[in-house]
């Protein structure tokens, strides 16, 4: 049946027909004209595309341009996908592979090496090529900020915003400090406008929006709204966003989180897993970690360009096969050395790898969230020379752990 179904790219026209479609795939219902207008500002010309059955769109997968930060330091151009779904009388004939398919081969043309999403469903992206490439954890601390240890860095001063100060000051504070670490995003204003703008300015929740300022400036902030509950004394703060741009800038912004009146404790999903509130703490009890997820799903389109990106650690050459059964062009052998990575042979060549993984394996040790012995020792890779795995570790370490903070 998939041989007569096509994907195209989406008229203007139809991309509010693309949205209701996935917000009945994830069980939501239709968006009224002012959520629309919101979440019309994240679908781009051309970025949308569907597949059609007698006449009625039935499958659908959208991306925005954003950017990723990579190790080194290097920003690369990037497809933030989003908004996937197939109508529910259609799954399990091929649309979503046909979707994806057409996707990369867009993002490629587009010259975006690398391609990321938040996956509803864990087993679903890793046949497209996709891999978890950061993670992140949820927690809960009690609001007290004597909690806090009295040696423990204060940081600068906090201020809160006004409701139309919210974006226009958090925008060009994240776009400052987005990219210090491998993982993190850009963030459009159509992502702005979706996301925040819409809690703020059409539902008009509550909201708590600080920001931090150090020495050189605003270098942090974190959003945050009230958990429902109808006793004052017992509600909890849910911090939905928080970025700083060091130790001092996060443990003040956590204080000023945990001192606000009538909340009894704080919770954040998401973390970075090395964000230290534990060890901020003089009960690290306090702090209970509540769960783990994955964050980032990354896809490398353009395998070449993204390792020759990316700076690798010191190390002794390694060569690595890849292989890509979804974008043919990708597979082959690579070898990092001195720093870099580059193509050096065609699989079954004359070069021989000392490593082999798949494109979503090599996604998941791409920015530093998996080192290659793991991968090795829980069969993501193989190790044809095992001598070669502790260079590929070193190859691929970096100095912090990747987190992105900003969910699509």
């Amino acid at each position: 049946m998939t041989s007569t179904l096509s994907v195209r790219a989406l008229e203007a026209g139809e991309l509010r027909a693309a949205h209701t479609l996935f917000a009945a795939a994830i069980h939501r219902g239709p968006a009224d004209d002012a959520a629309w207008a919101r979440s019309a500002q994240l679908y781009g010309p051309g970025r949308t595309f569907g597949v059609h059955s007698g006449g009625a769109l039935v499958g659908t997968v959208a991306s925005f341009p954003s950017e990723l930060t990579v190790p080194g330091g290097a920003v690369l151009p990037m497809a933030a996908v989003t908004r996937v779904g197939v109508r529910a009388d259609h799954t399990r004939r091929g649309l979503l592979t046909a979707m994806m398919r057409t996707q990369l081969e867009d993002a490629a043309a587009r010259g975006e090496p690398v391609a990321t999403l938040r996956a509803s469903e864990a087993r679903i992206y890793g046949r497209f090529g996709y891999g978890i490439a950061t993670r992140a954890r949820n927690l809960r601390v009690r609001a007290d900020p004597a909690l806090l240890r009295d040696d423990a860095p204060r940081g600068g001063t906090v201020r809160l915003l006004a409701r139309e100060e919210i974006i226009p000051v958090l925008r060009g504070v994240h776009a400052r400090i987005a990219h210090r670490r491998p993982g993190g995003i850009s963030r459009t204003d159509g992502w702005w406008s979706a996301t925040i703008g819409r809690r703020v300015d059409v539902d008009r929740e509550h909201v708590i929006a600080a920001v931090h300022t150090g020495p050189d400036g605003d270098d942090g902030f974190a959003i945050a709204f009230l958990e429902g509950s109808s006793d004052f004394t017992e509600r909890g703060l849910e911090v939905s966003d928080l970025h700083a741009a060091d130790v001092g800038a996060t443990a003040a912004l956590w204080r000023f989180l945990m001192g606000i009146d009538l909340v009894r404790h704080v919770s954040g999903e998401l973390r970075p897993l090395d964000e230290p509130l534990e060890l901020l703490l003089a009960d690290p009890r306090a702090c209970a970690v509540t769960g783990h997820a994955d964050e980032t799903w990354l896809r490398l389109v353009d395998l070449p360009a993204a390792l020759a990106a990316r700076t690798f650690g010191p190390a002794e050459p390694v060569l690595i096969a890849v292989h890509d059964g979804f974008l043919a062009a990708n597979t082959g052998v690579y070898r990092i050395a001195d720093g870099h990575a580059e193509r050096v042979g065609a699989i079954d060549g004359p070069v021989r790898p000392e490593l082999e993984c798949t494109a979503a394996g090599l996604a998941m040790a791409y920015l530093g969230d998996r080192r290659p012995s793991e991968l090795v020792a829980t069969g993501w890779w193989s190790a044809p020379e095992p001598a070669a795995v502790p260079r590929a570790d070193a190859a691929f370490a970096t100095a912090e752990v990747p987190w992105c903070g900003t969910y699509f």
